[in-house]
Protein backbone atom coordinates (compact mmCIF):
# COMPACT_ATOMS: atom_id res chain seq x y z
CA UNK A 1 0.00 0.00 0.00
CA UNK A 2 1.16 3.56 -0.68
CA UNK A 3 2.23 5.97 2.03
CA UNK A 4 0.53 9.23 2.91
CA UNK A 5 1.89 12.15 4.92
CA UNK A 6 -0.64 14.66 6.26
CA UNK A 7 1.04 17.94 7.18
CA UNK A 8 -0.10 21.13 8.93
CA UNK A 9 -3.13 19.53 10.58
CA UNK A 10 -4.94 20.44 13.77
CA UNK A 11 -5.55 17.03 15.32
CA UNK A 12 -8.73 16.66 17.38
CA UNK A 13 -8.19 13.58 19.50
CA UNK A 14 -8.66 12.34 23.08
CA UNK A 15 -9.90 15.64 24.44
CA UNK A 16 -7.27 17.87 22.88
CA UNK A 17 -6.60 19.93 19.76
CA UNK A 18 -2.95 20.00 18.74
CA UNK A 19 -0.87 20.84 15.69
CA UNK A 20 0.87 17.80 14.17
CA UNK A 21 1.70 15.84 11.05
CA UNK A 22 0.57 12.24 10.54
CA UNK A 23 2.52 9.62 8.59
CA UNK A 24 0.54 6.67 7.27
CA UNK A 25 2.06 3.47 5.88
CA UNK A 26 0.38 0.21 4.95
CA UNK A 27 -2.99 1.49 6.06
CA UNK A 28 -1.92 2.35 9.61
CA UNK A 29 -0.71 5.44 11.44
CA UNK A 30 3.04 5.01 11.68
CA UNK A 31 3.99 8.29 13.34
CA UNK A 32 2.46 11.48 14.75
CA UNK A 33 4.72 14.50 15.19
CA UNK A 34 6.64 17.13 13.23
CA UNK A 35 9.20 16.99 10.44
CA UNK A 36 8.32 13.38 9.72
CA UNK A 37 10.14 11.60 6.87
CA UNK A 38 8.22 11.95 3.63
CA UNK A 39 10.31 9.75 1.32
CA UNK A 40 8.00 8.06 -1.16
CA UNK A 41 4.86 9.36 0.51
CA UNK A 42 2.03 11.31 -1.07
CA UNK A 43 1.69 14.60 0.82
CA UNK A 44 -1.69 16.01 1.84
CA UNK A 45 -1.44 19.58 3.15
CA UNK A 46 -4.19 20.04 5.73
CA UNK A 47 -3.47 23.80 5.70
CA UNK A 48 -4.52 24.22 9.31
CA UNK A 49 -7.81 22.39 8.91
CA UNK A 50 -8.97 19.94 11.57
CA UNK A 51 -8.19 16.23 11.37
CA UNK A 52 -10.61 13.98 13.23
CA UNK A 53 -10.88 10.22 13.68
CA UNK A 54 -13.37 8.99 11.10
CA UNK A 55 -16.94 8.75 12.32
CA UNK A 56 -18.08 5.23 13.23
CA UNK A 57 -21.81 4.99 12.55
CA UNK A 58 -23.44 2.49 14.89
CA UNK A 59 -26.70 2.27 12.94
CA UNK A 60 -27.31 2.15 9.20
CA UNK A 61 -29.66 0.34 6.83
CA UNK A 62 -27.74 -0.20 3.59
CA UNK A 63 -30.57 -2.43 2.30
CA UNK A 64 -28.50 -5.34 1.03
CA UNK A 65 -29.50 -8.08 0.36
CA UNK A 66 -32.99 -7.94 -1.05
CA UNK A 67 -33.76 -4.22 -1.20
CA UNK A 68 -31.05 -3.02 -3.54
CA UNK A 69 -33.39 -0.85 -5.62
CA UNK A 70 -33.11 1.56 -2.66
CA UNK A 71 -29.45 1.22 -1.69
CA UNK A 72 -26.52 -1.17 -1.57
CA UNK A 73 -23.13 -1.58 0.12
CA UNK A 74 -21.24 0.12 -2.69
CA UNK A 75 -23.39 3.21 -3.13
CA UNK A 76 -24.09 3.92 0.52
CA UNK A 77 -20.52 3.35 1.73
CA UNK A 78 -19.43 5.98 -0.80
CA UNK A 79 -22.07 8.42 0.37
CA UNK A 80 -20.87 7.71 3.92
CA UNK A 81 -17.26 8.48 2.99
CA UNK A 82 -18.42 11.84 1.62
CA UNK A 83 -20.00 12.45 5.02
CA UNK A 84 -16.86 11.68 7.03
CA UNK A 85 -17.96 8.15 8.01
CA UNK A 86 -15.22 5.53 7.76
CA UNK A 87 -16.96 2.54 9.43
CA UNK A 88 -20.58 1.48 9.74
CA UNK A 89 -22.73 -1.12 11.49
CA UNK A 90 -25.58 -2.40 9.36
CA UNK A 91 -28.98 -3.51 10.60
CA UNK A 92 -30.57 -6.96 10.02
CA UNK A 93 -33.96 -6.05 8.52
CA UNK A 94 -32.97 -6.97 4.98
CA UNK A 95 -34.43 -9.71 2.77
CA UNK A 96 -33.83 -12.25 4.14
CA UNK A 97 -33.65 -10.94 7.70
CA UNK A 98 -30.22 -11.54 9.21
CA UNK A 99 -31.43 -13.98 11.86
CA UNK A 100 -28.63 -16.55 11.58
CA UNK A 101 -24.84 -16.55 11.54
CA UNK A 102 -24.97 -17.93 8.00
CA UNK A 103 -26.82 -14.84 6.76
CA UNK A 104 -24.39 -12.61 8.67
CA UNK A 105 -21.54 -14.26 6.77
CA UNK A 106 -23.35 -13.75 3.48
CA UNK A 107 -23.66 -10.03 4.23
CA UNK A 108 -19.94 -9.84 4.99
CA UNK A 109 -19.25 -11.46 1.64
CA UNK A 110 -21.47 -8.90 -0.09
CA UNK A 111 -19.49 -6.09 1.54
CA UNK A 112 -16.02 -7.51 0.88
CA UNK A 113 -14.45 -5.84 -2.15
CA UNK A 114 -17.49 -3.58 -2.67
CA UNK A 115 -17.72 -1.44 0.45
CA UNK A 116 -15.49 1.61 0.55
CA UNK A 117 -15.89 1.82 4.33
CA UNK A 118 -15.27 -0.70 7.11
CA UNK A 119 -18.27 -2.76 8.10
CA UNK A 120 -19.95 -4.88 10.74
CA UNK A 121 -23.42 -6.38 10.96
CA UNK A 122 -26.04 -6.95 13.64
CA UNK A 123 -27.70 -10.31 14.21
CA UNK A 124 -31.45 -9.79 14.33
CA UNK A 125 -33.70 -11.13 17.07
CA UNK A 126 -37.13 -12.65 16.48
CA UNK A 127 -39.68 -14.64 18.42
CA UNK A 128 -38.14 -17.89 17.19
CA UNK A 129 -34.34 -17.57 16.83
CA UNK A 130 -33.28 -17.74 20.48
CA UNK A 131 -30.93 -20.67 19.83
CA UNK A 132 -29.13 -18.74 17.08
CA UNK A 133 -28.67 -15.85 19.51
CA UNK A 134 -27.28 -18.13 22.21
CA UNK A 135 -24.85 -19.71 19.73
CA UNK A 136 -23.53 -16.39 18.36
CA UNK A 137 -19.79 -15.83 18.62
CA UNK A 138 -19.54 -12.29 20.09
CA UNK A 139 -16.74 -11.46 17.65
CA UNK A 140 -18.91 -12.24 14.62
CA UNK A 141 -21.44 -9.41 15.06
CA UNK A 142 -21.36 -5.87 16.38
CA UNK A 143 -24.45 -6.65 18.44
CA UNK A 144 -27.93 -8.13 18.52
CA UNK A 145 -30.77 -5.96 17.22
CA UNK A 146 -34.12 -6.25 19.01
CA UNK A 147 -37.19 -4.49 17.64
CA UNK A 148 -39.29 -3.78 20.73
CA UNK A 149 -41.77 -1.92 18.58
CA UNK A 150 -43.32 -1.88 15.13
CA UNK A 151 -41.23 -3.65 12.52
CA UNK A 152 -41.50 -5.46 9.23
CA UNK A 153 -41.34 -9.17 8.56
CA UNK A 154 -40.43 -11.51 11.39
CA UNK A 155 -38.43 -9.08 13.49
CA UNK A 156 -40.89 -7.72 16.05
CA UNK A 157 -40.20 -9.47 19.35
CA UNK A 158 -43.54 -9.22 21.14
CA UNK A 159 -43.49 -12.43 23.20
CA UNK A 160 -42.57 -11.35 26.76
CA UNK A 161 -41.07 -14.72 27.67
CA UNK A 162 -38.89 -14.80 24.56
CA UNK A 163 -37.82 -11.20 25.15
CA UNK A 164 -36.69 -12.01 28.68
CA UNK A 165 -34.78 -15.05 27.42
CA UNK A 166 -33.02 -12.93 24.80
CA UNK A 167 -32.06 -10.33 27.41
CA UNK A 168 -30.83 -13.10 29.72
CA UNK A 169 -28.77 -15.08 27.22
CA UNK A 170 -27.48 -12.51 24.72
CA UNK A 171 -23.72 -13.13 24.42
CA UNK A 172 -23.03 -9.53 23.40
CA UNK A 173 -24.56 -6.07 23.43
CA UNK A 174 -28.26 -5.72 22.59
CA UNK A 175 -29.28 -2.68 20.53
CA UNK A 176 -32.98 -1.97 20.85
CA UNK A 177 -35.51 -0.05 18.79
CA UNK A 178 -38.08 0.98 21.39
CA UNK A 179 -41.65 1.89 20.48
CA UNK A 180 -44.78 0.32 21.96
CA UNK A 181 -46.80 -1.26 19.17
CA UNK A 182 -50.26 -1.36 20.87
CA UNK A 183 -50.02 2.35 21.64
CA UNK A 184 -49.08 3.15 18.04
CA UNK A 185 -51.88 0.99 16.60
CA UNK A 186 -54.44 2.63 18.87
CA UNK A 187 -53.28 6.09 17.78
CA UNK A 188 -53.35 5.06 14.11
CA UNK A 189 -56.93 3.88 14.33
CA UNK A 190 -57.99 7.02 16.16
CA UNK A 191 -56.65 9.29 13.44
CA UNK A 192 -57.74 6.98 10.62
CA UNK A 193 -61.30 7.43 11.86
CA UNK A 194 -60.89 11.18 11.28
CA UNK A 195 -58.73 11.39 8.16
CA UNK A 196 -58.99 7.96 6.52
CA UNK A 197 -55.68 7.08 4.86
CA UNK A 198 -54.80 10.74 4.30
CA UNK A 199 -53.45 11.50 7.75
CA UNK A 200 -51.34 14.70 7.70
CA UNK A 201 -47.64 13.97 8.16
CA UNK A 202 -47.40 16.43 11.03
CA UNK A 203 -49.40 13.90 13.07
CA UNK A 204 -46.68 11.25 12.69
CA UNK A 205 -45.06 12.22 16.03
CA UNK A 206 -48.48 12.18 17.66
CA UNK A 207 -49.18 8.67 16.38
CA UNK A 208 -45.70 7.36 17.16
CA UNK A 209 -45.91 9.31 20.35
CA UNK A 210 -43.72 10.19 23.29
CA UNK A 211 -45.73 7.74 25.37
CA UNK A 212 -45.12 4.90 22.88
CA UNK A 213 -41.38 5.55 23.02
CA UNK A 214 -41.16 6.01 26.77
CA UNK A 215 -43.24 2.93 27.56
CA UNK A 216 -41.00 0.69 25.42
CA UNK A 217 -37.67 2.26 26.48
CA UNK A 218 -38.51 2.01 30.15
CA UNK A 219 -39.49 -1.66 29.68
CA UNK A 220 -36.16 -2.35 27.95
CA UNK A 221 -34.25 -0.69 30.78
CA UNK A 222 -36.18 -2.60 33.43
CA UNK A 223 -35.52 -5.89 31.63
CA UNK A 224 -31.83 -5.10 31.24
CA UNK A 225 -31.46 -4.23 34.90
CA UNK A 226 -33.23 -7.42 35.98
CA UNK A 227 -31.34 -9.67 33.55
CA UNK A 228 -27.92 -8.03 33.76
CA UNK A 229 -27.99 -7.23 30.04
CA UNK A 230 -25.58 -4.92 28.24
CA UNK A 231 -28.22 -2.73 26.56
CA UNK A 232 -27.88 0.08 24.01
CA UNK A 233 -31.10 1.94 23.14
CA UNK A 234 -31.11 3.42 19.67
CA UNK A 235 -32.33 6.77 18.27
CA UNK A 236 -33.73 8.44 21.38
CA UNK A 237 -36.38 10.87 20.14
CA UNK A 238 -37.83 12.44 23.30
CA UNK A 239 -36.53 14.56 26.15
CA UNK A 240 -38.51 12.38 28.56
CA UNK A 241 -36.60 9.26 27.53
CA UNK A 242 -33.26 11.06 27.59
CA UNK A 243 -33.76 11.94 31.23
CA UNK A 244 -33.90 8.23 32.17
CA UNK A 245 -30.24 7.52 31.49
CA UNK A 246 -27.26 7.76 33.79
CA UNK A 247 -24.56 10.40 33.48
CA UNK A 248 -21.91 7.98 34.77
CA UNK A 249 -18.69 7.46 32.86
CA UNK A 250 -19.16 5.30 29.78
CA UNK A 251 -16.85 2.58 31.13
CA UNK A 252 -19.12 2.17 34.15
CA UNK A 253 -22.41 1.87 32.24
CA UNK A 254 -24.38 -1.26 31.41
CA UNK A 255 -27.14 0.74 29.69
CA UNK A 256 -26.26 3.30 27.02
CA UNK A 257 -28.14 5.27 24.40
CA UNK A 258 -27.74 6.86 20.97
CA UNK A 259 -28.79 10.19 19.52
CA UNK A 260 -29.19 10.48 15.75
CA UNK A 261 -28.28 13.39 13.52
CA UNK A 262 -31.82 14.07 12.27
CA UNK A 263 -33.10 14.42 15.83
CA UNK A 264 -30.40 17.04 16.41
CA UNK A 265 -31.46 19.00 13.31
CA UNK A 266 -35.17 18.73 12.53
CA UNK A 267 -38.31 19.22 14.63
CA UNK A 268 -42.04 18.75 14.07
CA UNK A 269 -42.15 22.24 12.58
CA UNK A 270 -40.38 20.83 9.50
CA UNK A 271 -43.22 18.49 8.50
CA UNK A 272 -44.94 21.50 6.91
CA UNK A 273 -42.25 21.71 4.21
CA UNK A 274 -40.64 18.25 4.27
CA UNK A 275 -43.67 16.00 4.79
CA UNK A 276 -42.93 12.34 4.05
CA UNK A 277 -39.25 13.11 3.44
CA UNK A 278 -38.67 13.28 7.19
CA UNK A 279 -41.09 10.52 8.14
CA UNK A 280 -39.05 8.04 10.20
CA UNK A 281 -39.48 5.68 13.14
CA UNK A 282 -39.32 6.80 15.86
CA UNK A 283 -40.75 10.10 14.70
CA UNK A 284 -39.02 13.47 14.75
CA UNK A 285 -40.77 15.28 17.56
CA UNK A 286 -40.82 18.78 19.07
CA UNK A 287 -38.17 21.48 19.30
CA UNK A 288 -38.28 20.91 23.05
CA UNK A 289 -37.46 17.24 22.52
CA UNK A 290 -34.58 18.23 20.25
CA UNK A 291 -33.23 20.54 22.94
CA UNK A 292 -33.58 17.78 25.53
CA UNK A 293 -31.61 15.33 23.37
CA UNK A 294 -28.83 17.87 22.84
CA UNK A 295 -28.68 18.58 26.57
CA UNK A 296 -28.59 14.87 27.40
CA UNK A 297 -25.65 14.41 25.05
CA UNK A 298 -23.82 17.23 26.76
CA UNK A 299 -24.63 15.85 30.22
CA UNK A 300 -23.31 12.40 29.30
CA UNK A 301 -26.69 10.70 29.55
CA UNK A 302 -26.65 9.96 25.80
CA UNK A 303 -23.41 8.38 24.72
CA UNK A 304 -22.96 8.30 20.94
CA UNK A 305 -24.22 9.97 17.76
CA UNK A 306 -25.26 7.84 14.78
CA UNK A 307 -27.46 8.26 11.72
CA UNK A 308 -30.05 5.47 11.31
CA UNK A 309 -29.52 6.03 7.57
CA UNK A 310 -32.51 4.29 5.96
CA UNK A 311 -33.11 5.31 2.33
CA UNK A 312 -36.22 4.79 0.24
CA UNK A 313 -36.77 5.83 -3.35
CA UNK A 314 -38.31 9.18 -4.23
CA UNK A 315 -41.40 7.44 -5.64
CA UNK A 316 -41.82 5.35 -2.50
CA UNK A 317 -41.62 8.44 -0.32
CA UNK A 318 -44.27 10.14 -2.47
CA UNK A 319 -46.77 7.30 -2.20
CA UNK A 320 -50.46 8.09 -2.18
CA UNK A 321 -51.08 8.15 1.57
CA UNK A 322 -49.55 8.50 5.01
CA UNK A 323 -49.66 4.73 5.52
CA UNK A 324 -48.01 3.87 2.19
CA UNK A 325 -45.13 6.35 2.47
CA UNK A 326 -42.34 4.36 4.17
CA UNK A 327 -40.36 5.60 7.16
CA UNK A 328 -36.65 6.34 6.90
CA UNK A 329 -34.32 8.84 5.28
CA UNK A 330 -30.81 8.99 3.79
CA UNK A 331 -28.41 10.67 6.21
CA UNK A 332 -24.82 9.42 5.95
CA UNK A 333 -23.62 11.95 3.37
CA UNK A 334 -24.24 14.90 5.69
CA UNK A 335 -23.71 13.20 9.04
CA UNK A 336 -20.62 15.02 10.28
CA UNK A 337 -21.69 18.34 8.76
CA UNK A 338 -24.98 18.12 10.65
CA UNK A 339 -23.17 17.59 13.94
CA UNK A 340 -20.71 20.38 13.15
CA UNK A 341 -23.61 22.83 12.87
CA UNK A 342 -23.79 22.62 16.66
CA UNK A 343 -20.11 23.52 16.84
CA UNK A 344 -20.81 26.63 14.79
CA UNK A 345 -23.69 27.45 17.15
CA UNK A 346 -21.28 27.30 20.10
CA UNK A 347 -22.95 24.24 21.64
CA UNK A 348 -20.58 21.31 20.91
CA UNK A 349 -16.80 21.53 21.00
CA UNK A 350 -14.78 19.66 18.40
CA UNK A 351 -13.35 17.44 21.14
CA UNK A 352 -16.91 16.61 22.26
CA UNK A 353 -17.97 15.77 18.69
CA UNK A 354 -15.04 13.38 18.29
CA UNK A 355 -15.90 11.70 21.60
CA UNK A 356 -19.52 11.08 20.57
CA UNK A 357 -18.90 10.07 16.94
CA UNK A 358 -15.66 8.06 17.24
CA UNK A 359 -14.07 7.42 20.64
CA UNK A 360 -17.21 6.38 22.51
CA UNK A 361 -18.45 4.17 19.66
CA UNK A 362 -15.12 2.33 19.48
CA UNK A 363 -15.07 1.87 23.25
CA UNK A 364 -18.71 0.84 23.56
CA UNK A 365 -18.49 -1.85 20.87
CA UNK A 366 -14.91 -2.92 21.75
CA UNK A 367 -13.72 -2.15 18.23
CA UNK A 368 -10.08 -3.07 17.71
CA UNK A 369 -7.59 -0.34 16.74
CA UNK A 370 -10.04 2.22 15.40
CA UNK A 371 -11.79 5.35 16.62
CA UNK A 372 -8.66 7.21 17.73
CA UNK A 373 -5.68 8.94 16.12
CA UNK A 374 -2.95 6.75 17.60
CA UNK A 375 0.27 5.28 16.30
CA UNK A 376 -0.35 1.68 15.25
CA UNK A 377 -4.09 2.20 14.73
CA UNK A 378 -5.78 1.93 11.34
CA UNK A 379 -5.73 5.28 9.55
CA UNK A 380 -9.44 6.14 9.44
CA UNK A 381 -9.50 9.93 9.36
CA UNK A 382 -11.68 12.87 8.37
CA UNK A 383 -10.35 16.31 7.48
CA UNK A 384 -12.95 19.01 8.06
CA UNK A 385 -12.93 22.56 6.76
CA UNK A 386 -14.77 24.79 9.22
CA UNK A 387 -14.49 27.87 7.02
CA UNK A 388 -16.00 26.66 3.73
CA UNK A 389 -19.79 26.26 3.48
CA UNK A 390 -21.49 23.52 1.48
CA UNK A 391 -24.95 23.61 -0.08
CA UNK A 392 -26.88 20.34 0.03
CA UNK A 393 -29.10 19.51 -2.92
CA UNK A 394 -30.94 16.50 -4.27
CA UNK A 395 -28.72 16.67 -7.35
CA UNK A 396 -25.56 16.26 -5.26
CA UNK A 397 -26.89 13.23 -3.36
CA UNK A 398 -24.61 10.18 -3.61
CA UNK A 399 -27.06 7.74 -2.06
CA UNK A 400 -28.74 5.43 -4.54
CA UNK A 401 -32.14 6.92 -3.75
CA UNK A 402 -30.99 10.25 -5.24
CA UNK A 403 -32.44 12.70 -2.71
CA UNK A 404 -31.65 14.25 0.66
CA UNK A 405 -33.83 15.66 3.47
CA UNK A 406 -31.33 18.53 3.67
CA UNK A 407 -32.08 19.82 0.15
CA UNK A 408 -31.49 23.58 0.07
CA UNK A 409 -29.67 23.72 3.41
CA UNK A 410 -26.24 25.35 3.48
CA UNK A 411 -23.94 23.66 5.97
CA UNK A 412 -21.24 25.85 7.44
CA UNK A 413 -18.55 23.16 7.15
CA UNK A 414 -17.18 20.93 4.41
CA UNK A 415 -15.68 17.45 4.52
CA UNK A 416 -12.35 18.23 2.85
CA UNK A 417 -11.04 14.65 2.84
CA UNK A 418 -11.85 11.19 4.13
CA UNK A 419 -9.17 8.54 4.59
CA UNK A 420 -10.13 4.89 5.09
CA UNK A 421 -7.46 2.33 6.00
CA UNK A 422 -4.83 4.82 4.89
CA UNK A 423 -6.41 5.38 1.48
CA UNK A 424 -7.75 8.75 0.36
CA UNK A 425 -11.36 8.03 -0.56
CA UNK A 426 -12.90 11.52 -0.72
CA UNK A 427 -11.11 14.78 -1.47
CA UNK A 428 -12.19 18.29 -2.43
CA UNK A 429 -15.80 17.35 -3.07
CA UNK A 430 -15.14 14.25 -5.13
CA UNK A 431 -14.99 10.52 -4.64
CA UNK A 432 -11.62 9.23 -5.76
CA UNK A 433 -11.22 6.31 -8.13
CA UNK A 434 -9.83 3.85 -5.61
CA UNK A 435 -10.35 0.21 -4.76
CA UNK A 436 -13.15 -0.64 -2.34
CA UNK A 437 -10.83 -1.44 0.54
CA UNK A 438 -13.28 -1.56 3.43
CA UNK A 439 -12.52 -4.21 6.03
CA UNK A 440 -14.63 -6.19 8.47
CA UNK A 441 -14.41 -4.54 11.88
CA UNK A 442 -12.72 -6.65 14.54
CA UNK A 443 -13.86 -6.74 18.16
CA UNK A 444 -11.86 -7.25 21.35
CA UNK A 445 -14.35 -9.43 23.17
Amino acid sequence: MSSLLIVNANLVNEGQVSSADVLIRNGRIEAIGHNLPAAGAEVLDAAGRHLLPGMIDDQVHFREPGLTHKADMATESRAAAAGGITSFMDMPNTIPNALTSAILNEKKQLAAGRSLGNYAFYLGASNDNLEAIKALNPKDACGIKVFMGASTGNMLVDDPEVLEQIFTHAPTLISAHCEDTPTILENEESYRSIYGDNIPFNLHPVIRSEEACYKSSSLAMELAQRCGTRLHILHISTAREAEMFSDALLKDKRITAEACVHFLHFSDEDYATKGALIKCNPAIKTAEDRAGIIQALMDGRLDVIGTDHAPHTWDEKHSSSYFKAPSGLPLVQHAMQTVLEHYHDGIFSLEFIVEKTSHAVADMFNIRERGYIREGYWADLTLVDLETPCLSTHASSLSKCGWTPFDGYEFRSTIAATIINGQLAWKDGKLLEVASGGMALEFDR
